[in-house]
C-alpha cells in the first residue's frame, strides 16, 4: 500500500528487492533506514533463519494504522516500511523502515517509534529454525 507520504508492504518479497523500488529522497535532509537483520543464534542456540508468519489481512491494516497515526502525531515525513514473511535466513533483513525527515535526530526518533509499535502491536509470528 502507498501514497504521496507512505509506503507499506508485507510480503514474501526480500527485503532486498523492496528496498530497491524506494525512490531517491532530494527534499529531506536525514534518510534514514533500519534494516531487522536474522541473528545466528536464539537463546544461545545456533539457527539457520527464522520462519515469519501473519495474520493475513489484519497485520497490514495494523501497518496502516500505526503509519497513519504517527504521521498525525510526529513533524511531516516519509516512510516506508516491508516485512519479510516465510522463511529469512540469518544474516538476511526481515524488516526495513525507511524515514526520511528534514533533520537527523527526527529521522532517528520516528525511526525508532515505528519500530517500538511494529514489534508491539502488527501480529508477525518468528519461529526459529534451529541448525
Amino acid at each position: 500500500m502507498a501514497s504521496d507520504h507512505f509506503s507499506i508492504s508485507i510480503s514474501e518479497k526480500p527485503v532486498a528487492e523492496v528496498e530497491a523500488t524506494f525512490g531517491p529522497s532530494d527534499k529531506h535532509g536525514a534518510d534514514l533506514r533500519f534494516h531487522g537483520v536474522v541473528r545466528d543464534s536464539e537463546d544461545g542456540r545456533p539457527i539457520l533463519g527464522i520462519e515469519y508468519s501473519h495474520y493475513d489481512g489484519m497485520a497490514l491494516a495494523e501497518l496502516e494504522k500505526i503509519v497513519h497515526e504517527t504521521g498525525k502525531s510526529e513533524i511531516a515525513h516519509l516512510v516506508a516500511i516491508h516485512h519479510k514473511i516465510g522463511f529469512v535466513k540469518n544474516g538476511e533483513a526481515s524488516i526495513v523502515i525507511r524515514v526520511q525527515t528534514p533533520h537527523s535526530a527526527d529521522a532517528f526518533r520516528i525511526g525508532a517509534e515505528y519500530l517500538r509499535q511494529i514489534k508491539e502491536t502488527v501480529p508477525i509470528w518468528k519461529k526459529p529454525i534451529f541448525e
